[in-house]
């Protein structure tokens, strides 16, 4: 499975990259058929976030600890500090690791948008 990722390299500039999550067949109970599911990742705060209608554009910022996004509706378009831009819509997520230097940019689509961010104190560690 690929998460999209948005971190900050020494020198403070923010990048995107794409993460390969690795898959394990798992069966929940004997009856049930197998299904892919990640390794299990330490979270510290979960936060559902609502976006007003109308909030257009969120200025450069950073994130105070790495957080793995879900957008349950609404769309939005990232912007990173080396110009590069990636559109995110409803049922996406995204890992945000930029807690310093120049941080990213938020496009938010018109409508209200429901986001829940869940903060991980290492964020997916061990994935490249």
């Amino acid at each position: 499975m690929k998460c999209l990722r948005i971190y900050a390299t020494p020198d403070g500039e923010s990048h995107f990259d794409e993460i390969e999550m690795p898959m394990t067949k798992v069966a929940v109970h004997p009856d049930a058929v197998p299904f892919e599911v990640t390794t299990s990742y330490p979270a510290s705060r979960l936060r559902f976030t609502h976006i007003p209608a109308g909030m257009r554009e969120v200025s450069w910022h950073t994130v105070p600890e790495p957080v793995l996004t879900v957008r349950l509706d609404g769309a939005v378009d990232y912007e990173t500090s080396d110009g590069d831009t990636r559109h995110v819509k409803a049922g996406s997520f995204v890992l945000v690791e930029d807690t310093f230097g120049k941080g990213h940019l938020s496009r938010h689509s018109p409508e209200a948008q429901t986001v829940i961010w869940i903060s991980l104190p290492k964020g997916l560690e061990g994935l490249e």
